[in-house]
């Protein structure tokens, strides 16, 4: 998935009159996220170390590619304060403001991401209907460099769908899933949309909130609120096979993504 979103973007930005240094910062940030999923599967797989990196390193790793990314983008113009808020139809510009939130924003979709990545083809699945909502988004409001980069990514989904799909023979492990959400989320920073992340990924944004309930339930009461967590193991423990999950989230996801569309309908009619 990485080598392909790598050529693709770097061939589109080096066609004559189309060098866009921007689609190259985008690939940049996914990329980097993508290096600390890469040492965290490395160290697991041939290191024979199962924890992998500590929380406190993954998330410090994580905290500084966000820092330099947002800061980049700021810095280059890509990232001038304002974003859009969906069902208002006008952007606002939060000013300085925009740096920590978008640091926020990063942390939390990687780290969604990687959470959702737990059953054959799920991460890859809605990770494509995203992209695809994305990719459409981008075309609308001419943002063509957003556009060829999310599109690789959704196009990279669907190749390693063939080989993710249940029963998976191939798996993206933390390498795939955390390019994956950086590559989301920048592309949705890049069209100042980080907003209809919360839409387009409530997938990412359930399966974090199951987590989060699940342990702070534990912590003050001793008792668990699903069967296991991130919620898709839940489900999978009540019964359902893990093709049933993955088309219901997927469609979950689908429907979402139209609801998104429609909440930011008025920027393009």
């Amino acid at each position: 998935m990485i080598v392909s979103v790598t050529v693709a973007t770097i061939l589109f930005a080096y066609l004559p009159a189309r060098s866009n240094l921007e689609i190259l910062m985008l690939l940049g940030t996914a990329l980097l996220f993508g290096a600390i999923g890469f040492v965290d599967d490395f160290i697991k797989v041939v290191m024979k170390r199962n924890l992998g990196l500590s929380a406190k390193q993954k998330f410090l790793a994580q905290l500084f590619v966000s820092i330099i990314s947002t800061v980049s983008l700021n810095y280059m113009g890509y990232l001038n304060g304002e974003i859009m808020i969906p069902f208002v139809d006008r952007m606002i510009d939060i000013g300085l403001w925009i740096i920590p939130f978008i640091v926020f924003v990063q942390l939390a979709m990687v780290n969604s991401v990687n959470l959702t990545d737990g059953l054959d083809g799920l991460a890859s699945t809605v990770t494509l209907i995203a992209g695809l909502f994305l990719t459409i988004v981008a075309f609308l409001m001419r943002e063509t460099a957003v556009a060829v980069f999310i599109g690789a990514v959704s196009g990279s989904c669907l190749a390693f769908l063939v080989f993710n799909a249940h029963p998976a023979k191939v798996f993206m492990g933390d390498t795939g899933s955390l390019f994956l959400g950086g590559a989301v989320a920048a592309a949705a920073i890049a069209l100042k949309l980080p907003f209809i992340l919360i839409i387009i990924g409530g997938v990412y944004l359930v399966e974090t909130l199951s987590v989060i309930i699940q342990v702070v339930s534990f912590k003050l009461t001793g008792k668990r609120v699903f069967k296991m967590s991130p919620i898709h193991h839940h489900f999978e423990m009540c019964g359902m096979n893990e093709t049933k999950i993955v088309l219901l989230f997927s469609g979950a996801t689908v429907v979402l993504c139209v609801l998104a569309f429609i909440s930011i309908m008025g920027i393009f009619f």
